[in-house]
């Protein structure tokens, strides 16, 4: 393990806006706030972080040339109320889904999925998914990042997960676009921050995995690319 997942972070312009929306839809509390920054986290301890993004451009589901790279899934116990209630908060229903899963978009783009859940349990986040040309691949890079073992690899996909902890799908995209950071023509719009120990350490060990450094960073992070374009960063 180099490092433990911290934070999922949504790009976005409209920070109080976005950060409200799913402090709402899945009953999230927020511990800081910014001009630039928000976080909140739920009961389980996942957080969510939002990054205020002027040149945000959102992705057009499900248009390859405009792409989704990353999106949540919530789990919830009333599939049909719990998706009239995020429309009402000003999400927007997206092509896609069935009868277990309905995909929308939040007030600034992102795609992201209300799944059914347990009748009487409550709004989780129930993981986090990043699109990639090679599932299996870009599986085994962040069990090695993450220290999760590789729990479900199959046609189109695969898991990392281990109890107590915010699984990570990897969905496989034909025809698979990825962001080209700082480019904000092809921009990133949704990023994992990996808190290490040691960032001498952790870089070393997260290049030799296949990581590429990206420019950026600052007094506690730094910038990196995974082996599909995702950015993430190491923070301590």
């Amino acid at each position: 393990m180099i490092g433990t997942l911290y934070s999922v972070v949504l790009d976005t312009p409209d920070l109080k806006g976005l950060s409200s929306f799913y402090a709402s839809l899945a009953d999230l509390t927020e511990k800081y706030a910014d001009e630039n920054w928000v976080s909140l986290r739920a009961a389980d301890g996942t957080r969510l972080g939002f990054q205020r993004a002027d040149d945000h451009v959102p992705p057009r589901w499900p248009d390859q040339a405009h792409p989704q790279q990353l999106h949540l899934d919530f789990r919830v116990p009333d599939l049909v109320a719990a998706v009239e209630r995020a429309v009402a908060l000003g999400a927007t229903r997206l092509p896609g889904g069935g009868d277990t899963y309905t995909v929308l978009a939040d007030p600034s783009g992102h795609p992201f999925c209300l799944c059914q859940g347990e009748p009487d349990g409550d709004t989780t986040i129930a993981d986090v998914a990043l699109d990639c040309p090679a599932a299996g691949e870009l599986a085994r890079f962040y069990s090695g990042l993450l220290g999760l073992p590789v729990t479900w690899e199959g046609e189109g996909g695969a898991m990392i997960s281990a109890d107590g902890k915010l699984p990570v799908i990897f969905q496989q995209v034909e025809n698979y676009s990825a962001p080209r950071w700082p480019d904000p023509a092809h921009p990133q719009q949704l990023h994992l921050d990996i808190e290490v120990a040691d960032i001498e350490a952790a870089e070393r060990q997260a290049l030799a995995l296949g990581a590429v450094r990206l420019p950026g960073g600052g007094d506690n992070f730094r910038v990196y690319a995974d082996p599909a374009g995702h950015p993430f960063c190491l923070v301590w």
